[in-house]
């Protein structure tokens, strides 16, 4: 039976929910697994996972170490103007590769799904639900077109942080922006 409240002592609560939720994610993949089973596995209330997480998104981010919060991204992209939007995607996406503590997450990240087909599902079903599909419904563009723009950022990540090929790899963030804010921008287009 599921406990409800609070653990009594020093509480380790959100470590055995993130571990809860690993196994989760792992055995039904992003889309089967629930707020609900997750508790269940962790020996607390649902209610303590939202406490803890507030969002199945969130939790999913958390247990797979991702180092960006979905709702703030997909709220920042969408502030300002439109036309603005590539080059503050880009310089999000930079920053996130280029500050130490996310870029360590990032690099497993990547490295866990060019060889597992279980931990690529789990990050396409997140991306999809948790990012895709909010920026594309308040864009108003095809689901195509944002998948588009995360190939070229994919593929930025690897060429650049990864594979590490010059000269893109020393190249400054302005000369990147400079160089992908156009093109990404014609995916934005609504024609």
């Amino acid at each position: 039976m599921t406990r409800s409240g609070r653990r009594p002592g020093p509480t380790e609560t959100r470590a055995h929910i993130l571990a809860a939720a690993r196994a989760q994610f792992a055995a039904h993949g992003y889309r089967g697994a629930t707020i609900r089973a997750i508790a269940t596995d962790a020996g607390v209330n649902p209610a303590l996972v939202h406490h803890f997480f507030g969002s199945k998104e969130k939790v999913f981010a958390a247990a797979l170490d991702l180092p960006l919060n979905p709702d703030l991204v997909v709220t920042t992209l969408l502030a300002g103007p439109r036309d603005e939007i590539p080059e503050r995607l880009v310089r999000l996406f930079l920053t996130l590769w280029s500050a130490p503590e996310s870029s360590k997450s990032l690099h497993a990240l990547i490295r866990s799904i060019s060889t597992s087909e279980a931990a690529a599902a789990m990050l396409r079903q997140f991306l999809e639900r948790a990012m895709l599909a909010k920026v594309t419904e308040a864009l108003g563009i095809p689901r195509l077109r944002a998948t588009a723009i995360a190939s070229h950022l994919v593929g930025l990540a690897l060429v650049r942080y990864i594979i590490k090929v010059e000269p893109l790899a020393s190249a400054t963030d302005d000369e990147v922006v400079a160089l992908l804010t156009p093109v990404l921008r014609l995916y934005l287009t609504k024609d």
